[in-house]
This record gives structure tokens, sequence and C-alpha cells, in this order.
């Protein structure tokens, strides 16, 4: 490879039996391509080039499809929500990546149904799943699932609410309710016995 250096989402090679991902990569559709910014190193392992990244920067880490992600909604329109990603998993970012919510990937059901802004506010604190990459830049996000949704959302007059429904939240101090798509969070240190919480 001539240039050493390389961007998140950048494709470095064709993924087979000589070439194959290393750490700081991933593979989709047949080609490994980078998951950070930084120096494309090879290593010959048996035979078989392991090709890697190694971040140049502070940050090191990056969502991948499938990953869980924090993200806070700043901006709502009738087909989708954009958010920064503020946590990977556990891991806080020390400067965020931009996501996006498109409507049709906000519910498991009735899709063609669903209305943004009766899901998601500006300033909403969201769960949601790292979908597979299109392009780079731009990362998918989906909350269409139980557990994945609103977490921390205040009302209009700046109160946090709590949930009520997984589809309603209330301010406590005024008593109003807002519609949300609300994540269905299961405390760590409650023990469901083995029994499938479904809504």
């Amino acid at each position: 490879m001539e240039n050493p250096i390389c961007l998140p989402g950048q494709r470095l090679s064709i993924c087979d039996n000589v070439y194959t991902c290393g750490q700081g990569t991933y593979q989709r559709q047949g080609y490994i391509y980078s998951m950070l910014a930084g120096t494309v190193d090879l290593v010959d392992r048996n035979g078989v080039k392991v090709i890697e990244v190694h971040s140049t920067g502070e940050q090191t880490v990056i969502s991948t499809q499938g990953d869980i992600v924090t993200a806070q909604v700043y901006i709502i329109t009738q087909q989708f929500a954009k958010c920064y990603i503020k946590c990977i998993g556990s891991t806080v970012l020390r400067s965020p990546y931009r996501g996006l919510i498109r409507r049709e990937n906000i519910r498991a059901t009735e899709k063609d149904k669903t209305e943004v802004f009766k899901s998601l506010r500006p300033g909403d604190i969201v769960l949601a799943r790292v979908l597979p990459m299109t392009e780079a830049h731009s990362y998918q996000l989906s909350t269409a699932e139980n557990e994945l949704g609103v977490v921390i959302a205040h009302s209009e007059h700046g109160y946090p609410m709590v949930p009520v429904s997984w589809t309603e939240m209330q301010c406590p101090k005024t008593l109003v309710k807002e519609p949300r798509k609300v994540a269905k969070i299961i405390p760590e240190n409650i023990d469901t016995g083995g029994i499938v919480v479904d809504s």
C-alpha cells in the first residue's frame, strides 16, 4: 500500500486468503476498511498478511456495526433525527461522532406510521444500535428494539421526565405527557428469573 495514512471508513484492501483484518480494521462485503484515522501496518503471520491500523491521535475508539451507542439528538426533521454519538458501549468519546436515525429505523413495527417528532426530540439522550456503514463518516443508527430508544428526556419546562409507558414520558412537575420511543431498560441488579420481558 503506497499511502500508510488512512481515515475511518477508508477501504484498504480486498479480504481474501492473502490479506485479512487486524487491529483497527473491519471487513465488509469482501473488503477491509479502516476503523481509525492512523497509519496502516502490514504484519506477516504464517504467510497471511494482516492489515492493522494504529491511531496517530488520542481517540482510538470508533463504532462498528452492531455496537450499542449513547447519542444526543440535536436536529429532527420529518424523515430523520441527527445526533451526536457520545459513548460507544461504556467508553466515553473525547469528541463525538455524527449519527443519523432515519424514520424507518426508529421502531420495529408500523414503520410507515412512525413520526419522528412523536418519538425523538432535540436534547434527548438515546441508546441506539449502529447499522452497517453505507458511506464513510456517516453512522446510521437504529432504535428499533425494545431496549433501545430514549433514556433521558427533559420537558419543555426543563424538568427530567419519567417514562410512564413505552410511548410516553411525563414531566413530574407539570404532569404533562409527551410522546417518545422509550427504551425498555432492565436494571442490572434485578433478576428476571429467566423471564423474557416484552412489550
